[in-house]
């Protein structure tokens, strides 16, 4: 008999065989999360980010549905959230793994922000400066939250009955996060072990009370999931997954739970990039290397010289000046074409390279995305409230108060 091959027609599983995870309660506790609240939802839904987390959580699902281990919904539907930002060995992993649930019939929905609002579109198209974690952190909602919810929204208004959102949330992956699953981990009934339940009420219209979320991995350690990414999912008896690069893009073993996240490639709100510089420590990965040119790049457009200002003599109808008068704003159409050829050297060197050694390419920017911006840029195109004739930030100026004085510029 061929190695994998069922024994007896029956398909070998975890819970049984010389192949028993080592981490059995860690599936049991998860088991007993999709079996306590599985069946109160006919339609589920797996919110997946190409991470480790969300991919162990998706192939694992899929796995105890094809061995009976949990019984399916009526409609299992995968929403991929592509940010258009992905380290590329997650990127190219997802692709595969992508491949891999339509062949199995199962649906998965690619959610991108409109092209408008993509990152690089509405940096170098529209002339919003890159986001920080002080004033402008726009990306994370305008690039994944929002995009994923008009999808799920979407998909809702197909379906008869809620939603059970399945997500990869896990305790350990955020501080911040850990505490608010300590406030509701036993909401709506959930027992302590059984994952994350929420009943959750969102503000979309049309969605109201239709929807549940269920972290079934919430309880998994990082050291598991590595277990699951590199030894056992890609193993043809649970699956055959494409999800060995998953683990080794973040360090796989070495990785500790806090080097072991990853965020968009050179992540402007990231003091380091843990991720990439582990990615292109890796001798088949180091042809990525320029995309450490990234992080650099972003900080450069935030500087005042690439900017424009206000110069404050916009006054309310009291007098006064409007809040920050003086703000700093959007990025000149010299700033925007600088960082758009820089993006483009950047993605022409790693191609480049690619192709001499036979790798996978990349694509910060596709031929869309970049028409796009070329095109917003030749019909000047600024952010609402901004008319292209304010100064530049660092054009010296009398500073503005509220009370609508002035100091003048001393010389």
């Amino acid at each position: 008999m061929a190695e994998g091959e069922p024994v007896n027609g029956k398909q070998p599983t975890l819970f049984e065989g010389t192949k028993r995870l080592v981490y059995d309660e860690a599936i049991d506790l998860t088991l007993q999360s999709l079996q306590a609240y599985g069946p109160d939802h006919d339609h589920w839904g797996i919110a997946w980010s190409g991470g480790k987390d969300s991919s162990a959580t998706l192939t694992l699902i899929v796995h105890l549905i094809d061995v009976g281990r949990i019984a399916p919904p009526k409609t299992l539907t995968v929403f991929y959230a592509d940010t258009r930002q992905e380290l590329p060995p997650l990127a190219i992993a997802a692709a595969r793994i992508m491949e891999q649930l339509s062949e199995r019939g199962i649906r998965c929905e690619v959610v991108r922000a409109p092209l408008d609002k993509r990152f690089l579109v509405y940096i170098l198209g529209r002339g919003v400066p890159p986001p920080n974690n002080n004033t402008l952190r726009w990306c994370t909602r305008q690039i994944k939250i929002d995009p994923m919810s008009e999808a799920l929204e979407a998909r809702l208004d197909e379906l008869a009955g809620n939603i059970l959102m399945i997500t990869g949330v896990r305790q350990g992956e955020s501080a911040i996060r850990d505490q608010r699953i300590a406030m509701s981990c036993g909401k709506d009934g959930a027992e302590c072990g059984q994952g994350w339940y929420q009943q959750v009420l969102p503000n979309s219209k049309g969605v109201r009370g239709r929807i549940a979320t269920l972290a079934p991995l919430l309880h998994w350690r990082v050291c598991n999931i590595w277990d699951w990414l590199r030894i056992y999912a890609p193993m043809r008896e649970y699956g055959g997954w494409a999800t060995a690069a998953i683990a080794d893009a973040y360090g796989g073993d070495e990785a500790s739970e806090v080097n072991a996240r990853t965020g968009c490639a050179g992540c402007p709100l990231a003091s380091k990039d843990l991720a990439l510089d582990t990615i292109v420590a890796t001798p088949a990965w180091a042809y990525l290397a320029p995309l450490k040119g990234l992080k650099p790049l972003y900080r450069e457009l935030r500087l005042p010289k690439h900017r424009l200002k206000k110069t404050g003599l916009e006054f309310r109808k009291d007098g006064t000046a409007a809040a920050n008068p003086q703000r700093m704003g959007p990025l000149t159409f010299e700033a925007r074409l600088m960082g758009l050829d820089r993006v483009l050297s950047i993605q022409s060197q790693i191609n480049d390279a690619a192709r001499a050694i036979g790798r996978p390419e990349i694509d910060l920017l596709n031929a869309e995305e970049e028409a796009r911006i070329r095109e917003l840029i030749a019909a000047k195109t600024w952010p609402q409230g901004w008319e292209g004739d304010e100064p530049t930030a660092d054009t010296p100026m009398g500073l503005v108060f509220r009370d609508g004085s002035v100091q003048p510029l001393l010389v």
